[in-house]
């Protein structure tokens, strides 16, 4: 079985993003933790673990948590991990989200124009190309139980508070990067987003990695 490779810009994004761990509140850790356990549980259980990435429109914030979910899993070498977002409606994956996560690393691509592209995100060698377009999260591909839904905004999470099928569902609502739609800050605000979500989802595989190797002492 060939081993899967982060592409180099990824793993160093990813080297620089590990230092900012203490940069994360108490609050969020605390979060982070409950998904991390989660995780653990579901692979435990049954040798996988699905999360969801849910935002309103899933359009930005919830495809760089879906993204950087199976970066982060593939950095520390976490096996049974699967990553889909969804939404509450459906819209087109934002083109500056788009951008920063090829700055992040990302080869990404698309074959056709349409008003709701489909994506191919290649994050590593010897790993197959995520799939990202807008949906909701209860549309295919997306499982239907089973699952860990992550929050990434506060009106997804004010507006489901039961999502159903979920195994587990955590709030970590972000910041929208739509406020610099149009700026002349729109790239850093984008930039800042990508890394804030990098950051915190490579913590939360971090502590998945120390609770594996906690169980096989």
């Amino acid at each position: 079985m060939m081993t899967t490779q982060l592409l180099p810009a990824i793993r160093q994004y990813l080297e620089l993003a590990e230092k900012d761990f203490d940069l994360i509140t108490p609050a969020r850790k605390d979060a982070l933790q409950k998904i991390a356990e989660g995780v653990i549980s579901l692979l435990n259980s049954k040798g996988q673990a699905a999360l969801i990435y849910i935002c309103t429109h899933n359009s930005r914030r919830s495809h760089m948590g879906q993204v950087w979910a199976m970066a982060a899993a593939a950095y520390y070498n976490i096996n049974g991990i699967s990553s889909y977002s969804g939404g509450t409606e459906i819209t087109a994956f934002n083109p500056n989200a788009i951008k920063a996560l090829a700055e992040a690393g990302f080869e990404i691509s698309t074959s056709a124009a349409a008003t709701n592209p489909h994506y191919h995100i290649t994050y590593a060698t010897h790993a197959p190309a995520l799939v990202a377009f807008s949906k909701k999260y209860m549309d295919a591909p997306n499982p239907t139980g089973d699952f860990i839904a992550v929050m990434t905004c506060s009106h997804a999470d004010d507006n489901c508070p039961f999502v159903p099928g979920t195994y587990l569902k955590v709030a970590t609502p972000y910041e929208d990067p739509k406020a610099g739609d149009g700026k002349p800050e729109q790239d850093q605000v984008y930039r800042e987003r990508c890394r804030e979500i990098a950051t915190e989802v490579l913590l939360t595989f971090y502590l998945v990695h120390q609770l594996q190797n906690s169980s096989r002492i």
